[in-house]
């Protein structure tokens, strides 16, 4: 039989092996996160007819003579080209840039995948839609991360302990150009006494401000200090303990003092900070520290109107998850009902060494083979250089003018080769002939 014969008919099977790969990128063209494969051929065997020949001195050597027997499949390579990011809105949709892959696990087993277009399940667990399979990170208690990596549960419903205020940050400016607190007609004055007070309201040395803090319970209690003025660089405060005290809230301490400013209006740092406690029904102390801050952007004292506040504190009633967002990093952030948002838990993500290893199983997933080496778990911008979007997917990096190139080409090369087979029977039927 014809050398050639066989030459074809390989050439014809591993075209059709190339247009088969072809056909499976242009199908998954929408396929989300879909990488693309390309076919690369090799020679096949090589017969030799005749060895190479060492020059004898007196004229040249002679080449080896050799007849090809055909091509083979080189390799079929995954090719992970980062696709372009389709934006959805959906805010378990999400994309890796970089190389990294998503983690999921059945049971023990975990595979990988660039697909992230994950929903949450009736039991609260982030999963992929196409199978199941639970995404894998770190989950957080409290806003407290516990070590180990598990499966991503985010339950609605799920609530938030209550949190006593610790920290009261006061801000703005004390009227540097205000007169010192008197009685109105001579006296000092006592700043405790409404009647007092409504006689100096005035003249801008008093001034009072509140927020809501909170206990142990979650319970809020009306934080009232009143700030007036006693010497030039100085304030005194004292908490206004009228309605707490009518509310249960008994065993004061710390409630009062004073800020004293420098030559520039800036506060002079009281060391340590003023620390206001207080005994609520029914649950433990409160210890608050009021702090004034420092230089400029703290409490001041500048001529001009009074604009001292208490900003803001750290406390916060029970409250139920409502909502979640997951930032660049892979964190999900809880929002709940009392306004608090808490980190619920963060999405780990797996490097390879060699990516192109991997094993497609399925489902837009890849499994771990022998020469892709082991996944290196990380975080995003922290063990990995990956990073997430959130509300987007990664499409398919399938190039379709590239693909409809490479189906022309094996197009070509199939019929070409099946041209040397159609000349190699004529040929074949040519000898039969020549018993005839």
């Amino acid at each position: 039989m014809m050398r050639s014969l066989f030459a074809g008919v390989s050439g014809l099977r591993n075209h059709q092996v190339r247009m088969d790969v072809i056909g499976n990128n242009v199908a998954n063209v929408n396929t989300v996160a879909f990488k693309a494969g390309r076919v690369t051929f090799k020679e096949g065997f090589a017969q030799l007819l005749q060895g190479a020949s060492r020059p004898p001195g007196d004229h040249g050597g002679i080449n080896p003579i050799q007849v090809g027997l055909g091509m083979q499949i080189g390799s079929i390579d995954q090719m992970f080209v980062q696709g372009n990011i389709e934006t959805t809105g959906a805010n378990t949709d999400l994309a890796i840039q970089g190389d990294s892959f998503f983690v999921v696990a059945k049971g023990n087993e975990h595979y990988y995948t660039r697909s992230g277009n994950f929903q949450v399940d009736a039991d609260g667990r982030l999963v992929s839609p196409t199978n199941g399979f639970v995404v894998q990170g770190k989950m957080y208690d409290n806003g407290k991360p516990i070590d180990g990596i598990q499966d991503i549960r985010l339950p609605f419903g799920q609530k938030t302990a209550a949190s006593a205020t610790a920290n009261v940050n006061i801000a703005g400016n004390l009227d540097a150009s205000a007169p010192l607190f008197t009685d109105g007609v001579g006296g000092a004055g006592d700043p405790t006494d409404p009647a007092h007070r409504a006689l100096d309201v005035n003249k801008g040395a008093f001034v009072k401000t509140s927020m809501t803090v909170y206990d142990g319970l979650g319970t809020k209690h009306e934080l009232k200090v009143d700030m007036w003025k006693t010497a030039a660089d100085t304030w005194n405060w004292a908490v206004d303990q009228t309605d707490m005290l009518a509310a249960g809230v008994t065993n004061f301490s710390g409630d009062s003092g004073s800020f004293t400013f420098g030559n520039d209006g800036t506060i002079t740092t009281p060391a340590p900070l003023p620390v206001i406690s207080f005994d609520p029904p029914g649950t433990d102390t409160v210890a608050i520290t009021l702090n004034p801050g420092v230089g400029v952007n703290g409490l001041s004292q500048f001529a001009g109107t009074s604009t001292v506040v208490l900003r803001d504190q750290d406390g916060y009633a029970a409250g139920t998850l409502q909502n979640f967002s997951i930032d660049r990093t892979g964190l999900i952030t809880g929002a709940f009902t009392n306004g608090v948002n808490v980190s619920l838990a963060q999405i780990v993500l797996a490097d390879f060494n060699n990516p192109g290893g991997l094993l497609r199983v399925g489902d837009n997933m890849y499994g771990v083979s022998g020469n892709s080496g082991g996944a290196v778990l990380g975080f995003a911008l922290e063990g990995s250089q990956s990073f997430v979007t959130s509300g987007a997917l990664e499409m398919s990096n399938v190039d379709l003018a590239q693909e409809f190139t490479s189906m022309i080409v094996a197009q070509r090369g199939f019929q070409a080769n099946s041209r040397v087979i159609t000349n190699s029977d004529e040929m074949l039927q040519e000898v039969v002939n020549l018993k005839r």
